[in-house]
């Protein structure tokens, strides 16, 4: 994504600023920052607020006019503080980078587009882009610095794209989770844990339990040799066992 994703500045009054934007984006991982007619640039400000992140300072093109900066982008979303009388299709920044994340997955090419500190873009500016982003601060005070909201965008960008340890995981499939459950009745018998007259409930609230923790193949595979472990010498046998058993399988 940080290859096909660029953030657009248009007309920004304070180099320092636009040195803060680009400390923002380097927090996140994105790397193409696009000028228009900065009124102060390459500043010792624009550089010590940059902290490190020069490199995409120097790096940084700059145009002189907002359509050239958007010439090769294939969607374009404009961020505003404030809500216009004439209706844009309009964002949260959650939104705004679920769409952002699956147009540069299919390859396209994007532009976040940032106006001035004071006024923000005109809705000139505003008609070259297809959607309207806007963060939702608190309305007596909803005026953010440009880093800030570049970095709040940014952030949402990055957590869209990278996907949580939990949802990467498969849950195991029934199969496996119905064959531990039947080892664990055999081994809350075994350990003598279970009330024979009424075994049933404690197994449902456990399931239950489990269900919730979606266990993959790899943790069943854990909790089973705990079972082992716990059951040692303490295996019963017999026909009456199996009988018992029986009686648990759903």
């Amino acid at each position: 994504m940080q290859n096909l994703v660029r953030i657009v500045l248009v007309e920004t009054s304070h180099g320092g600023n636009i040195g803060a934007v680009a400390r923002a984006m380097k927090n996140m991982c994105l790397e193409e920052l696009a000028l228009v007619r900065p009124q102060q640039f390459l500043t010792e400000e624009a550089v010590a607020r940059a902290s490190g992140a020069d490199d995409l300072l120097q790096r940084a093109r700059l145009f002189d006019s907002l359509e050239e900066a958007l010439a090769d982008c294939q969607l374009v979303i404009g961020a505003s503080a404030r809500l216009r009388k004439v209706r844009w299709p309009q964002l949260d920044p959650r939104q705004c980078a679920q769409k952002v994340v699956a147009e540069t997955a299919a390859g396209r090419r994007v532009a976040l587009v940032f106006g001035r500190e004071r006024t923000g873009l005109t809705n000139a500016e505003l008609d070259l882009c297809h959607y309207l982003v806007h963060i939702p601060a608190n309305p007596e005070y909803s005026s953010l610095n440009l880093a800030m909201a570049v970095q709040v965008i940014a952030y949402e960008l990055r957590m869209a794209e990278t996907v949580p340890e939990d949802e990467a995981r498969e849950q195991a499939p029934v199969a496996a989770f119905e064959g531990f459950m039947e080892h664990l009745a055999e081994a809350l018998y075994d350990i003598g844990y279970l009330d024979e007259r009424n075994p049933e409930k404690l197994l449902r609230r456990l399931r239950r339990l489990f269900h919730r923790a979606e266990l993959d193949a790899h943790e069943i595979n854990i909790l089973r040799g705990i079972l082992n472990a716990a059951q040692g010498k303490k295996r019963r046998s017999g026909e009456g066992r199996e009988q018992w058993l029986k009686r648990l399988k759903p």
